[in-house]
């Protein structure tokens, strides 16, 4: 892949990264002399329609986005069977770069990336989208300070609740409880992930552990995320409140958008860079605390009132974001039979967790390839590795009519046992009605094609004296043969644009008129000299170009002018010659002639006098009078 010219525009450099679905290149845009990222999908997912269109799912959704806290997307396309997709190029680390150097970030640091990942993703919920995949892997690090959320492979529409019973598509270590359980995603699955991210940065690990997935996936399920002043008690209690509130188990409990979420970091960063947590204590005398004030029945930080304390002036909390753990907290003071009751119930549903996650429907599978086979096969094969199935018909211009293009989710996907799969079966080509392309301007052609399911080639240029310039003369078939009436979509077709008419030159000095061609592409030959009455000596006559088609490069010669054929007038006027012997003479010499004299008489007389005189300059062919 490396030094390959991707679609004639871009060509690649070096390797920057490899994920999941594609490979990630460091490019030169040539066109626009940049550097680019370009992201090509895996060859083995290239005949997939499904990944394809998860693949165009990611430029449609980040192009949505104009913000400069998102990874910007320039283009995507198809280079023969290579979907591609061309991105800003940002030199620098990401966050899980930063993290494996650092082990753990300071508060500020934290507050600082955090509050760039939430105007990205603020953005993101704004126009609809939701990422579905935030990790760290995701936030870029500029080496110019910039921050940007990158890699909306996984996004989907808002309003679409991205719940189809299929596919746990995203990294188990920031999975939502609810998209765990219930296979649903909303904008609060992706602030229930920025929770996990601000705990990981400011403790240096994940809050949740195991040796399988399935026990960091039960985790996430059935467990609160612990404060990360608990494993590191210099944070302040801001961000605790924070990373509750955003890992909140309900999604309910949880901000509704990053924005909201973006707020409250702002008012929480006030705090914590001026140190106004608390009001000033300086001026406070020392005090002996009450016997048994903070003799709480659990360990939580509480938040007192000023008459609570008698003296000590802590802020009292205007509003508690994480409204869950003030059940918890007043459930652990119940004693007697209900404690005994409680844990019997907690039992149940551990266990009952424990089931559905480890040999129950919520136990994950790998989706099966079967690619190529027939639907009755694929079926089989899908049911037997613990799922269900449903056929889907779709159009492709690779996969014959009857056989199945692949699955959704796509094939080696994990998935919970049980889900339904779409096996979608191939249609064949889509065959479409070929609009009238001739005379429509090449942008227009394009974009039109683009939007039948053609894919157009690099386009064929060529001078017309009757098609206006940009426009097209023609479109192709794969072949080369004029485009039928009706053609099979994702098929290839070439345009034939024109270049406008070829210069007018005749009266053109030599230099003038090389200069008007070699600017339209045309290369000028040696050129050739003719005589002409009516055109001056050492100008275009007329051009001469070679039969068929004349495109750019195409070699050319100029007609010039030597000016009018003139000849030296001969003397046959001395009074030697007969007048059969002067008119020979003439005619030799290119002329014609006229005369007073009776031709029975030509050979008895000598010519005497001519006009024009013997030595002038006169044009080959004209007439010499001659008499006695």
């Amino acid at each position: 892949m490396i030094g390959r010219l991707i679609d004639g525009r871009y060509q690649v450099k070096s390797r920057i990264a490899r994920g999941g679905m594609a490979t990630v290149y460091l490019a030169t845009d040539l066109r626009l002399e940049r550097r680019v990222a370009v992201k090509i999908m895996h060859g083995h997912l290239a005949d997939d329609s499904a990944f394809k269109a998860r693949f165009v799912q990611e430029a449609r959704s980040a192009a949505r986005l104009a913000h400069p806290n998102v990874v910007n997307v320039f283009d995507q396309g198809q280079d023969s069977e290579m979907a591609y997709l061309v991105m800003e190029y940002l030199p620098g680390i990401t966050l899980r770069d930063l993290l494996k150097d650092y082990g753990k970030l300071t508060p500020e640091q934290t507050v600082d990336i955090m509050d760039a990942v939430l105007r990205g993703l603020a953005a993101a919920h704004e126009s609809g989208i939701v990422h579905r995949d935030l990790k760290p892997e995701n936030v870029l690090l500029a080496d110019d300070g910039r921050i940007k959320l990158g890699d909306f492979g996984l996004a989907r529409a808002t309003t679409a609740n991205t719940a189809s019973g299929q596919a746990l598509l995203g990294t188990i270590a920031y999975l939502s409880p609810e998209l765990l359980t219930r296979g649903v995603a909303d904008a609060r699955s992706d602030i229930y992930a920025i929770g996990i991210m601000m705990y990981e940065m400011l403790t240096g690990e994940q809050p949740f552990k195991g040796e399988q997935p399935m026990a960091v996936a039960y985790q996430h399920a059935n467990d609160k995320v612990p404060a990360p002043s608990s494993a590191n008690p210099a944070i302040p209690v801001e961000l605790d409140e924070i990373v509750a509130w955003a890992t909140t188990r309900s999604p309910e409990g949880r901000p509704e958008n990053a924005g909201v979420l973006l707020d409250k970091l702002l008012q929480a960063e006030k705090v914590i860079r001026t140190g106004s947590s608390y009001q000033d204590l300086s001026t406070q005398q020392t005090m002996v605390m009450p016997a048994g004030i903070l003799a709480t029945a659990d360990d939580e930080t509480k938040v007192f009132s000023t008459g609570a304390l008698a003296g000590l002036n802590r802020k009292a909390a205007t509003d508690d974001p994480v409204g869950s753990l003030k059940e918890v907290s007043d459930s652990r003071r119940v004693r007697g039979f209900w404690i005994f009751g409680i844990t019997i119930v907690l039992a149940i549903l551990g266990a009952t967790a424990g089931w559905f996650f480890s040999v129950g429907p919520g136990s994950l599978a790998s989706v099966p390839a079967v690619a190529g086979m027939a639907p009755a096969d694929a079926r089989k094969i899908v049911e037997e590795a613990g799922f269900t199935t449903a056929l889907v018909e779709a159009n492709d211009s690779t996969v014959p009519a009857g056989k199945v293009i692949g699955t959704d989710p796509p094939e080696n996907t994990s998935v919970t046992k049980g889900s339904e799969i779409k096996v979608i079966v191939s249609l064949g080509p889509k065959i479409i009605d070929t609009p009238a392309f001739a005379g429509m301007t090449e942008a227009d052609a394009t974009k039109q094609a683009k939007e039948l399911g053609l894919k157009p080639k690099t386009a064929s240029k060529q001078f017309s004296a009757d098609v206006a310039a940009g426009s097209v003369i023609a479109a192709l078939d794969a072949a080369g043969a004029p485009l039928p009436a009706k053609y099979p979509a994702g098929s290839e077709v070439q345009f034939v644009v024109s270049l406008g008419a070829i210069p007018q030159v005749a009266g053109l000095s030599v230099t003038d008129a090389t200069k008007a061609l070699t600017d339209v592409g045309l290369v000028v030959g040696a050129s050739s000299e003719e005589f002409s009455d009516s055109v001056p000596a050492g100008t275009v006559i007329s051009l001469s170009v070679p039969e068929g088609v004349v495109t750019t490069g195409t070699n050319v010669t100029l007609i010039v002018s030597k000016g009018p054929d003139l000849v030296q007038v001969p003397n046959v006027s001395a009074g030697s010659m007969d007048f059969n012997e002067a008119i020979s003479k003439l005619q030799s010499a290119g002329f014609t002639y006229s005369t007073d004299v009776d031709p029975a008489l030509f050979s008895k007389r000598t010519v005497k006098t001519q006009t024009p005189a013997a030595g002038t300059m006169a044009k080959r062919g004209s007439n010499v009078f001659i008499s006695f």
